[in-house]
């Protein structure tokens, strides 16, 4: 061991010497770098609620109304086919009891028997040949349907300003009580054309076809539909439709 080691021990009673303290300048840098690390942790934790905000919350709420207008498009599909397959069963709903026994099976789609939010439109419709004219004692030339597909009756359950039939609308005055058009009426009334209804189904004289069409707006959206800022998210109207 080095002599001035060994004396400097002695003098401090064989205890090493301390260390010398941290220079200013070494204390300056710590506290740059402590800085620095806060406010890198800061901007990390702006970026995250930039993201959250922007990209995030928008995929989660996207998610739910999907996923929610999904179960709703399942149950106005139910809803349709039921209805139609009664009607064309002859259950008739210009009766009250029907029309109320067809609302309770749309429970939570929040419609009723003349609003709501959602209509169903039941039709019964059939083809127009030349020998049906005949049979209703008109010419030719004074069949104006002729050849052409026709609504015969038509009910409406629900909120009629929501949606119109895909096929046309005829004229209130056609109809009667039970929404029947009487024949003369669906032979020569152009509103009681079924526009384009032998694109989906054509008919021969004779044959009717038993439509049910179903419009719905989502009620789990009401809060969406109600404030402007957030129209935007409201998804549209859902629909279905059943032929039998």
């Amino acid at each position: 061991m080095p002599l001035a080691v060994a004396n400097a021990r002695r003098r401090s009673g064989g205890r090493p010497e301390p260390r010398a303290l941290a220079s200013g300048s070494q204390i300056s840098k710590a506290k740059v770098k402590a800085r620095r690390s806060s406010g890198e942790n800061g901007s990390a934790l702006i970026e995250f609620l930039l993201v959250s905000v922007f990209l995030v919350f928008p995929l989660l709420l996207g998610t739910a109304v999907f996923g929610l207008s999904l179960v709703r498009a399942n149950q106005v599909s139910e809803v349709c086919r039921d209805a139609g397959h009664m009607y064309a069963y002859n259950v008739d709903f210009s009766q009250a009891s029907s029309q109320n026994m067809l609302v309770q099976m749309a429970k939570g789609l929040n419609m009723t028997t003349s609003g709501g939010n959602g209509v169903i439109i039941l039709s019964t419709v059939t083809y127009v040949a030349a020998n049906d004219c005949a049979a209703a004692g008109l010419a030719t030339g004074n069949c104006t349907n002729v050849n052409n597909t026709v609504v015969v009756r038509r009910i409406v359950i629900g909120n009629p300003q929501l949606h119109a039939s895909a096929f046309g609308t005829p004229s209130a005055s056609l109809l009667d009580s039970e929404g029947k058009i009487n024949t003369a009426d669906y032979l020569t009334n152009a509103s009681a054309v079924a526009a384009n209804f032998s694109d989906v189904i054509p008919l021969s004289s004779g044959q009717y076809a038993y439509m049910a069409e179903a419009f719905v707006t989502s009620p789990d959206f009401n809060f969406f539909r109600n404030s402007p800022d957030w129209s935007w998210i409201m998804p549209g109207v859902i629909s279905a439709r059943s032929i039998f």
